[in-house]
């Protein structure tokens, strides 16, 4: 098969992996060497300069030994199969950068043979890429469970990251839809990145020429509406990979219905997009906002309100914790006012040191007053806040400005 035609299938498959976006990762260039990464991102990110950077995302092989229903790859089904070799990887990834096409790789697989063997083929690429050709850019390796540890450290002292997926949220349907895997197999590689990724910086920091072990960490993937698994039983499953195994990113993926005979799955008409992005903003509260997983969900609501995103959800559920003074409350009770983000939640802890702040150096600082205006106290704010003003009231408000929005939205793409 031409490289062409292997190129079309396997990246054509690698889309439905979305556990991959920033790099996190800060490798320089050396004398002789070819590219760098760098923190600002792969994966069509944006950068804060406004550069869009990409990277090789594709398989090695869709080829599979197992046969998970939600899986455009399992083996039961009937599909094109191909198969890079490691030295024609080697070469797309370097023949693209010399282009100036990516900036780094991303590489996942189906298991072919034995979950070894293709963890010691996906190594063995990223081992070619940094001692023969030098490359110093940004590369992501899948954790494959059930390989040899020694294979995934071989893999984690070339790679910046890497990631093991458990796709399924709960362990009772993961056997349902894919009776080869459990997540005691999927742990293992976790555990065992967790160790060794600690064991490295403590040996970085008594010995300076210490090789890197996965510098950008690792991450996962959950598919969203597959099965019947709460908001609730994600978000726990992703807080607990968060404290318990330090990942960096748990990514989430609203399920897309690929295999249409398959009976143990839902028949949804359309991804569950929309729960996916609040998952996505629920997640951010707990990893970056300091916000505990029962102010977001608890049993007795154990789904997310698709309507409004988590924080205004918070926020509408403890009306006696607003409004605050922004010029006396602190930083974490800031943060947790809709409409205003960590930079600017810490900017109005900044500038109030030097005088009162109001509804101008609000706006300046980027805060959403649209949204906060009823959750916060300044200069000119000092009524028609949330207890003057019947929370159901505000949710209304804020709901229909954001539909009008939308709509004014689309009509201005039809008229352009």
């Amino acid at each position: 098969m031409e490289i062409a035609e292997k190129v079309k299938i396997l990246s054509a498959s690698a889309k439905y992996d979305v556990s991959c976006s920033s790099s996190g990762s800060n490798r320089p260039n050396t004398k002789g060497g070819l590219g760098n990464a760098v923190y600002a991102g792969i994966c069509h990110s944006f950068t804060d300069d406004g550069r869009c950077i990409a990277l090789l995302k594709t398989l090695l092989t869709n080829n599979c030994i197992y046969d998970c229903a939600y899986c455009i790859n399992r083996k039961s089904n009937d599909i094109k199969r191909a198969a890079f070799t490691v030295k024609e990887i080697v070469d797309l990834t370097i023949n693209f950068y010399r282009r100036n096409y990516i900036e780094g790789l991303f590489l996942s697989s189906g298991v072919m043979r034995n979950p070894d063997f293709t963890m010691q083929q996906l190594a063995q690429v990223a081992k070619e890429l940094r001692t023969i050709h030098r490359f110093n850019g940004y590369i992501h390796l899948k954790a494959i469970p059930g390989a040899s540890e020694e294979s995934i450290r071989n893999a984690g002292f070339y790679a910046d990251r890497l990631s093991v997926n458990i796709e399924i949220p709960s362990e009772q349907n993961l056997q349902k839809l894919a009776p080869e895997k459990n997540f005691k197999g999927i742990l293992q590689p976790m555990n065992y990145l967790k160790t060794n990724i600690l064991e490295n910086k403590e040996d970085r920091r008594k010995f300076h020429k210490t090789p890197m072990f996965v510098p950008a960490g690792q991450s996962t993937q959950l598919i969203i509406g597959a099965t019947p698994d709460s908001d609730l039983q994600i978000l726990s499953l992703a807080s607990g990979l968060y404290s318990g195994q330090n990942l960096k990113r748990v990514y989430y993926s609203a399920y897309l219905h690929v295999n249409t005979l398959e009976s143990r799955l839902p028949a949804l008409p359309e991804p569950p997009k929309v729960r996916e992005n609040r998952l996505y903003q629920a997640d951010w509260l707990l990893r970056l906002y300091g916000f505990g997983l029962n102010e977001i969900i608890d049993e007795t609501h154990p789904n997310l309100d698709i309507s409004v995103d988590p924080k205004l959800g918070f926020a509408l559920r403890n009306p006696q914790l607003f409004p605050i003074d922004v010029n006396k409350a602190d930083y974490e009770m800031i943060v947790r006012v809709p409409g205003i983000g960590i930079r600017s939640a810490k900017l109005i802890v900044l500038s109030r040191k030097f005088g009162k702040l109001g509804f101008e150096q609000l706006k300046k600082m980027g805060v959403v007053l649209k949204r906060a205006k009823y959750f916060i106290r300044c200069n000119e704010l000092s009524a028609n806040n949330i207890k003057d003003i019947n929370p159901f009231q505000i949710r209304k408000e804020l709901m229909s400005t954001t539909v009008l929005k939308r709509h004014a939205d689309e009509l201005q793409l039809k008229l352009f």
